[in-house]
């Protein structure tokens, strides 16, 4: 390389860090836009708005979960919205990283009723409705009830299956329109009005919150229950209408009792400690990959640092929300592209072993590693897509973090560090000890030790399933259930002064855990007042008599007082249908990833045993949050998610050294194939395994109790993601395939 195009090269680099750091620090202009501090972060990192409607009438209990999980549909806009059921006829929504409670209600639009009134109706064709001068638009011309009684009312918002607002081709141009799906009950008598409207030249209207938003005619009768309103001037405004039909959709009608501005769930002490923990778990990751790989180290921590920055500016270009699972994600990312380096300088290492020049292994070894990273992070964000599409609150977020990371691993490693590494090796880097050397390891006897590896396995998950079982029967229970899985009491306090987040924490939370008995206890502060508003486990009124006295005992509380304490029994915010979509989700995230192996490996076998490791690390896993009683809530989620990709990726990298070793090792037993994959692939497992753990374990160790809830199963999966992808996948698949051995050999040749 010339001179120049050093010079250039390393100008180039430094400008692009430099600049990416700088917007990620400190930002642009007066509003530091693209500023990690602009990012909007989860109800649990931030805080946000809190809206509670209440129901207009008696409600059962059914009708009170069907308005919760609409409205958790409704909010999927706001990325880590939340709501949940309050009392026996009240619903809050939580929406995260907002500080404007006026705006978040306009946005949210008011739940009430929707009508579908045709123009008229009656013996007489009495008019229902009609267009007034003196106002610029539709009016009713009689009441509600009057128009009911006659027949003029053809649909309400329970007969409204889905709504979405959309482009429609037409005549080759797009105009944008709501397409609607009606019930099987309703599309009957919406078939019979819409030729009645097409038949006299009537008007369909659709009438919502005391006025018309929308007043389309009908050309035509509509059958099938699908049907679209056109006329809207743009996209945005098709999306609202439909918005406002689904949110009318509701079975009841609710009014808005208080909204208001809360803190977040975790504290700002634990926001301030993950930031140290996270700075000092890279600086340690720093300098391992330095000490252990030397100059292709120094290249993977400047491509990781490239990495961080790209992630943190894409969260605030796109105006992402970060919460936990979204936090979860990222670390699942990070991991894969610490992965990805350590892959290719193996395989450095291991051509330079064959004594090529520098030039040829680095070349040479970016190539070879392709397959293993290119496999392992498109298995995982198959994954990641299928869940974004079809998962909800947690999974979602989880999903979308995931994917921009995964994507952003993939050309940090394969891309700018090979262009630093490049740059390096122009530079006068060209001594191989810069590199290191792989020395040639005996293969160890994996496949003759399998006995005992399923063993373990069978032993570990066998206790875990014990520990449930046992947990089952004596506590009604085989998890510790989080406040978001079995619900729990919402208790708001006036307290006589503003109190700290540290003062929470320390003073104030520990008298609720012992009155209440409550393992766990969620604090939110309501802004610019001294509410704090305590989320515990379900308390009954004896309970909740003994929380006042020592309310009143220990900060001189007025209990007596329903405008300074009050409480509400509350329901789970992960509801029984999110839990099912999540389920779902993940179901067909697996079965994606599957399918993906099968056809990229040519073998359902190596698949069917990547499942089954997978399956593996989650029952261990399982089994942990069994033994210890961990907190089962929405980290729960995020958990499993990370254990799931980390154990499907680090399966595959063997798995790839397998094929390709099959390749060129035919006069070879399938056990000595096997073992030497996993012999050779056996320091990437380590160092991967302990880059990321020495992380998480930073953040276990200086988080608070919830971030150590989160931080301790993850520890556990990769632990238990290491051993399956060295000890059970390999020999798993060994297993399945030695009887055919044979005949594969025929099909290679």
């Amino acid at each position: 390389m010339k001179t120049w195009k050093k010079i250039i090269s390393i100008v180039a680099l430094v400008a692009i860090v430099g600049l990416l750091g700088f917007t990620v620090i400190s930002g642009w202009g007066k509003y530091h836009k693209g500023s990690a501090r602009n990012i909007n972060q989860g109800l649990d990192l931030y805080g946000g708005v809190s809206v509670t409607y209440e129901a207009d009438g008696d409600i059962t209990s059914q009708e009170l979960s069907d308005v919760v999980y609409k409205m958790q549909q409704r909010i999927q806009g706001f990325d880590g919205a939340q709501a949940y059921s309050e009392g026996n006829n009240r619903v809050t929504i939580e929406i995260p990283g907002a500080d404007d409670a006026t705006t978040i209600l306009e946005e949210l639009g008011k739940p009430g009723s929707i009508y579908f009134i045709i123009e008229k109706s009656g013996e007489k064709d009495t008019a229902n409705f009609g267009y007034y001068q003196e106002i610029g638009g539709f009016a009713l011309s009689r009441t509600l009830d009057e128009i009911e009684k006659d027949g003029g009312i053809i649909l309400t918002g329970s007969d409204v299956k889905d709504c979405v607002g959309r482009y429609e081709d037409e005549q080759n141009s797009k105009s944008p329109v709501v397409a609607f799906e009606l019930t099987d009950d309703a599309s009957k008598r919406f078939a019979d009005a819409t030729e009645k409207c097409a038949n006299n030249s009537w008007r369909l209207g659709v009438y919502y919150d005391d006025h018309f938003i929308s007043v389309p005619t009908c050309n035509s009768k509509i059958t099938g229950g699908r049907g679209v309103i056109e006329g809207m001037d743009s996209l945005e405004e098709a999306k609202n209408l439909a918005s406002y039909i689904r949110i009318g959709a509701l079975p009841v009608e609710l009014n808005e009792i208080t909204s208001k501005v809360v803190g977040a769930t975790l504290g700002k002490d634990a926001i301030s400690t993950s930031l140290y923990a996270g700075a000092i778990g890279f600086a340690l990751l720093f300098i391992f990959m330095i000490a252990f790989y030397r100059i292709p180290g120094l290249a993977a921590n400047i491509a990781l640092a490239v990495y961080a920055g790209g992630m943190l500016l894409i969260l605030n270009v796109f105006n992402l929300t970060l919460t936990l699972p979204g936090i979860a994600g990222i670390v699942l990312s990070i991991g894969m592209a610490v992965d990805a380096n350590v892959i290719i300088f193996a395989r450095i290492r291991e051509e330079l072993a064959t004594g090529i020049s520098l030039d040829s292994a680095i070349k040479i070894g970016f190539k070879k590693a392709l397959s293993a990273i290119v496999d392992g992070n498109v298995t995982t964000l198959i994954a990641a897509l299928v869940l974004g599409i079809i998962g909800t609150g947690p999974v979602r977020g989880f999903a979308i973090t995931l994917g921009i990371g995964i994507v952003l691993s993939m050309i940090t490693s394969l891309l700018v560090t090979r262009f630093i590494l490049m740059l390096f090796y122009h530079c006068g880097c060209k001594k191989v000890g810069m590199y290191g050397v792989t020395k040639e390891r005996p293969a160890m006897n994996f496949v003759a030790k399998r006995k005992l590896f399923f063993s373990i396995s069978g032993l570990v998950i066998a206790t875990g399933v014990a520990f449930l079982v046992v947990h089952a029967v004596k506590d009604n229970s085989a998890f510790n259930l989080d406040l978001e899985f079995s619900g729990g009491t919402a208790t708001s306090v006036k307290f006589d002064r503003e109190y700290t987040t540290e003062e929470i924490e320390n003073d104030i939370i520990p008298v609720i855990k012992e009155a209440t008995g409550s393992k766990t206890v969620q604090q939110q502060k309501v802004k610019n007042s001294n509410t704090i508003v305590f989320k515990t486990q379900m308390l009954e009124n004896e309970t909740r008599e003994k929380l006042n006295k020592a309310l009143a005992d220990k900060f001189g509380i007025d209990v007596a007082d329903s405008d300074v304490v009050s409480s509400e029994n509350i329901s789970a915010t992960m509801s029984s249908e999110m839990r099912r979509d999540a389920i779902i989700a993940v179901a067909v995230a697996t079965l994606c990833m599957l399918l993906y192996i099968w056809i990229r490996f040519r073998d359902v076998k190596f698949a069917t045993s990547a499942i089954m490791a997978l399956i593996h690390d989650v029952l261990v896993v399982i089994g942990f949050y069994a033994i210890s009683r961990t907190n089962v809530g929405t980290t729960f989620i995020a958990c499993m998610l990370t254990i799931v990709g980390y154990s499907i990726n680090a399966t595959i990298v063997i798995f790839d050294r397998i094929r390709e070793n099959m390749k060129v090792m035919k006069k070879e037993s399938l056990a000595n194939v096997v073992n030497k994959s996993i012999t050779s692939t056996l320091s990437r497992s380590i160092n991967t395994s302990l880059t990321t753990f020495v992380m998480v374990f930073v953040l276990y160790i200086m988080g608070v109790s919830s971030i150590k809830e989160f931080a301790a199963p993850i520890m556990v999966g990769i632990v238990c993601g290491a051993y399956s992808s060295t000890c059970v996948a390999g020999v798993l698949w060994f297993v399945m395939k030695k009887a055919s051995y044979k005949r594969a050999i025929r099909k290679e040749k």
